[in-house]
């Protein structure tokens, strides 16, 4: 199974993984598993730091390796599928995650309510 990390699933994984999904957090950790971050996902956390709405660990991109994850680039596919998507999210963000997942055919691993009602493949995070 592959799967793409929302960014609130991410930063779970690597720093509060009780906080997961039982399902889901058995999935991110299964080596049968391929799991994707997206870069926009750590774009945004970066962002989210340096205007001070979270303090990531030291060591949180160094730890992104080890933990078995793959990287996701912004294709420009990636951002022609954001033309299909209808306006139910209007973060950034999340709308590039959706196109990455629809357009690569990859389980996004999410809670948010407002990105399951884009009907692609979710898993609940």
């Amino acid at each position: 199974m592959r799967l793409l990390l929302d960014t609130h699933v991410l930063l779970w994984a690597l720093t509060d993984p009780q906080e997961l999904d039982a399902g889901a957090r058995e999935k991110i950790v299964s080596p049968e598993n391929l799991v994707y971050v997206s870069l926009a996902s750590l774009w945004e956390l970066q962002i989210k730091e340096s205007i001070g709405k979270l303090k990531l660990p030291k060591d949180f991109f160094e730890a992104l390796e080890p933990a078995g994850f793959e990287l996701l680039p912004v294709l420009l596919g990636h951002i022609k599928a954001l033309r299909r998507l209808p306006l139910i999210h209007r973060d950034p963000f999340d709308r590039i995650l959706v196109a990455q997942a629809k357009s690569e055919g990859i389980t996004l691993v999410t809670r948010d309510r407002d990105i399951l009602r884009y009907g692609a493949d979710f898993l609940k995070g």
